[in-house]
């Protein structure tokens, strides 16, 4: 957490002109503040001392009131721009996380949940308010004014100004201090709170399964535990910023008393004049003020930097960048030589060597145990996730290129995917979307025969046609109300509906009974026999025994398993079933 973080003026582009419109307020603040303190001691000691009357000082008093009223204008004014520049600032790194979340594809932001990142994206982002509104201007302020302060009194007293110059440095070094324990408050307390939300998230998620099952009530404990959690930490933080704030203000004080006993002792003792010592004393505290503030609101935002650090681990994550070559129409050839895929956040690779070739009209078949890289190489495939060692080579017509060097979008485009978690997009799209919309994403161009041809090649047209309104059957929030099958086979019709060159699988048969699963397995097997290059990952035995070619990918190296898909067909389906079906 950096007073200033550079990556906020990156991200959040609007942040540069707040700044320098709160570098011009804080020069006239400054210079305000300087003529205030000078008009005031005038007005003293013209009262106290020379016995001035009212007419005397008059204009010197409308003046301290015009500064006043001068001071509070630059404040308001300075409260709107904050305000505004806040709301500007956390739009732009909203916008900029979710696209850069999207850009990342299915690998999405690595080590962080989707629960903490909503999180991070929603309250983490709203929490930045009181660094932009409070913190930030009084922290061009606490640059401004008391190196302002410190050398107008420069020349009134040498003494008064050695002892602010000695004081003055060490409010900083308490903030570090105690910014340095907040850090970690902070980070505990953001911790927790990715933990509640990854969990909540993942029991709203599942709590159909888990009242079938029974298990529900028993999460109540695990959500209070949690939550108690996230409470004590919350409390945690707000104790040591109340505390930095005792401990500021109680230095301040001390610094300002130190000041104060000098001068009176040297105006008692005839060294140092009334004016002099009136000015100096109205002067420091001046000085200090800033600084306080600064602390008190720097611990008041604390919440929202620390989630702002989380935001930008995200921001920092490498997109894959394709390159400019496109490829020309035609039948594509997949060589995989030796490919390695590695994560920053994972100290293991979540992909080892995996060697085969996928030829057009031809269905390869991925198999091997959880966490071995199966989903990881399709994400390679697709370009999402960038090779750290090896190739995947791609051949149309005998000349080929690396998949880095190739147009990504137009890449993907030739690519019918279905991911291992079926999601309806369309059924995010405004107004109650319907079956045909969550298909075709309402792409008024394809006609309903072509969607029922999808719908029966993925075996679900009969159970939508036994819907109320058939294709034209309004689908809930993320497709509630349909079956995790119906949901699967829905996404694969989808995936089925546009001609591709390329099919990528990712065990669209879970969760199908034995009748569905058939339908499915058949449309596999007729999109290879149009042509296609098919690479699915199964668990199943049924999509292993229409494979051409069976690889077999586990930590610590991936091998092809069939040279001769019929001689090992066998050892392949005994693994699948050893790995859970």
């Amino acid at each position: 957490m950096k007073p200033l973080d550079p990556r906020l003026m990156r991200y959040a582009r609007s942040t540069r002109g707040f700044i320098g419109l709160a570098v011009v307020l804080g020069v006239i603040t400054a210079v305000l503040v300087i003529a205030q303190a000078r008009l005031l001691s005038d007005v003293i000691v013209s009262v106290t001392s020379e016995g001035a009357s009212w007419s005397d000082v008059r204009d010197a008093v409308v003046a301290v009131a015009a500064i006043f009223a001068t001071r509070a204008v630059i404040a308001w004014l300075a409260e709107v721009a904050a305000v505004r520049a806040s709301a500007r600032a956390k739009q732009q790194l909203r916008e900029a996380t979710l696209t850069h979340v999207l850009a990342l594809g299915p690998a999405g932001p690595g080590a962080h949940s989707p629960g903490e990142t909503a999180a991070l994206i929603t309250r983490g982002i709203d929490a930045l308010d009181g660094y932009y509104a409070r913190y930030l201007p009084q922290l061009v302020l606490a640059v401004i004014v008391p190196v302002a302060v410190l050398m107008t009194v420069l020349g009134q007293d040498l003494l008064s100004t050695l002892i602010i110059a000695v004081t003055l440095p060490l409010i900083p070094v308490f903030m570090i201090l105690i910014g340095m324990y907040t850090k970690s408050q902070v980070d505990r307390q953001w911790s927790t709170l990715a933990l509640l939300s990854g969990h909540f998230l993942d029991l709203v998620s599942g709590l159909p399964t888990l009242k079938i099952f029974g298990r529900a009530k028993s999460q109540v404990e695990a959500i209070r535990a949690i939550g108690d959690r996230y409470r004590s930490t919350t409390m945690g933080v707000l104790r040591v910023s109340f505390l930095s704030s005792l401990a500021l203000e109680l230095l301040a004080t001390l610094s300002v008393a130190l000041v104060a006993v000098s001068v009176g002792i040297r105006l008692a003792e005839g060294q140092i004049t009334y004016p002099v010592a009136l000015f100096v004393l109205l002067l420091a505290p001046e000085a200090y003020l800033p600084l306080r503030l600064v602390g008190q609101h720097f611990h008041a935002a604390a919440e929202g930097l620390g989630a702002a650090d989380r935001l930008f681990t995200i921001l920092e994550l490498p997109v894959p960048v394709g390159g400019s070559v496109v490829l020309p129409d035609g039948r594509i050839r997949i060589v995989v030589s030796d490919l390695q895929v590695s994560y920053p956040q994972r100290p293991e690779p979540a992909l080892d060597t995996a060697t085969f070739t996928a030829e057009p009209g031809t269905v390869t078949a991925i198999v091997g145990g959880s966490g071995g890289g199966k989903s990881t190489l399709i994400n390679a495939l697709l370009g999402f996730a960038s090779a750290t060692g090896g190739t995947v080579h791609l051949e149309v017509d005998g000349m080929g290129t690396n998949l880095d060097e190739v147009d990504l979008a137009q890449w993907r485009r030739r690519i019918a995917w279905l991911p291992q978690r079926a999601h309806l997009a369309g059924s995010d799209l405004p107004d109650s979307p319907t079956v045909v919309d969550a298909i075709t994403l309402r792409d008024a161009t394809v006609s309903e025969d072509e969607v029922w041809r999808a719908l029966t090649d993925a075996g679900i047209a009969a159970e939508i046609r036994a819907m109320p309104d058939g294709l034209h059957t309004r689908l809930r929030a993320d497709g509630s109300g349909l079956s995790v099958g119906q949901m699967q086979r829905l996404s694969l019709a989808r995936a089925l509906l546009t001609p591709a060159d390329v099919v990528l699988l990712d065990e669209p048969t879970a969760a199908l009974d034995p009748s569905s699963e058939e339908a499915v397995v058949a449309a596999v097997r007729r999109l290879a026999q149009a042509g296609a290059t098919v690479v699915v990952v199964a668990h199943r035995p049924a999509l292993v025994e229409i494979a051409d070619q069976v690889v077999r990918i586990d930590r610590p190296r991936a091998q092809n398993v069939a040279a001769d898909f019929d001689a090992n067909l066998p050892a392949a389906a005994e693994t699948i079933r050893g790995v859970g079906w």
